[in-house]
């Protein structure tokens, strides 16, 4: 039996990592807005504070997706 077109693009490995990253990331990111908007209104402390928490959850995020790639299955190359 053929396979259609939407089971051929969703075996694909690289749509499904595409669809991790993107889902990892929508949590994350609401997550860290949170914690942007709280540091921003409830605290005392100088706008920078927040900027500065900012690049450092996009350094860690990246890291963070590194670290979750590592576990997957090694792609056959041998096709």
């Amino acid at each position: 039996m053929e396979s259609s077109w939407f089971s051929k693009v969703t075996e694909n490995p690289l749509f499904k990592s595409f669809l991790f990253f993107s889902i990892f990331r929508a949590f994350y990111g609401a997550g860290i807005l949170a914690v942007t908007w709280f540091l921003a209104t409830e605290t005392e402390n100088p706008w920078w504070v927040s900027a500065l928490f900012l690049i450092a959850s996009m350094i860690f995020s990246r890291l963070l997706f590194r670290f979750f790639k590592s576990f997957r299955k090694p792609i056959d190359e041998s096709n």
